[in-house]
């Protein structure tokens, strides 16, 4: 699970002209502003589909605790492992305290930089990445975003939908983006074929 934001909607002043005998397809570069969204969504690596996907202008820790509860309670009793980078709402006291509420964890979480579980980013991090826990966190390694698949999807969502588009409003933006997620997941949806072994260094 991830976040893409900056997601902008925008509104060309004119219409693309398309592709003639001749000529490339020609879009307008002037455009009017309309806003901003971000995308909180899961991509499922066993079958290839976007999960809960939540579109808002901000995110924040209570943001993603949000969609973290939304995307739990489409199966609540279900082991869940979701695979995260380490921006900082990836581990908040907020969502310590809904994993140990949704785990059922009865003991004392502490105080947000002072004591116990809640104390700092590491005891957080180390609470989340519990094991034994049924709804834990894997974090990729700093700097290392990309091996989270679904900063794959990310890039087929701008690809074949956002880049080229042009939007007249935020609630257009955010209509079009659900719409493309639902054909996504009813047409391309499948595992990506997670084979790449890297190249050797060459001296």
């Amino acid at each position: 699970m991830d976040e893409k934001t900056g997601m902008q909607a925008l509104e060309r002043l004119h219409e693309t002209k398309p592709v003639r005998p001749g000529l490339v397809e020609r879009r307008e570069f002037e455009y009017r502003r309309h806003g901003t969204l971000c995308l909180i969504a899961n991509f499922d690596v066993v079958t290839g589909e976007i999960l809960s996907p939540t579109l808002g202008r901000t995110r924040t820790a209570a943001d993603f605790a949000a969609h973290l509860e939304a995307t739990i309670e489409t199966d609540p009793d279900a082991t869940w492992i979701f695979v995260a980078d380490q921006l900082n709402t990836h581990h908040s006291a907020t969502l310590v305290e809904l994993v140990a509420r949704r785990c059922g964890i009865q003991q004392a979480l502490g105080v947000k930089g002072q004591s116990g579980i809640l104390q700092s980013k590491q005891t957080r991090r180390e609470f989340l990445q519990d094991p034994t826990h049924r709804i834990r966190f894997v974090y990729t390694p700093r700097h290392c975003s990309w091996l989270n698949q679904v900063e794959i999807w990310f890039s087929i969502l701008a690809r074949r939908l956002l880049k080229r588009a042009s939007f007249t409003s935020l609630d257009d933006l955010q209509s079009r983006v659900l719409n493309f997620i639902r054909y996504f997941n009813h047409v391309l949806a499948k595992p990506f074929r997670w084979t790449y072994t890297g190249r050797p260094l060459q001296a």
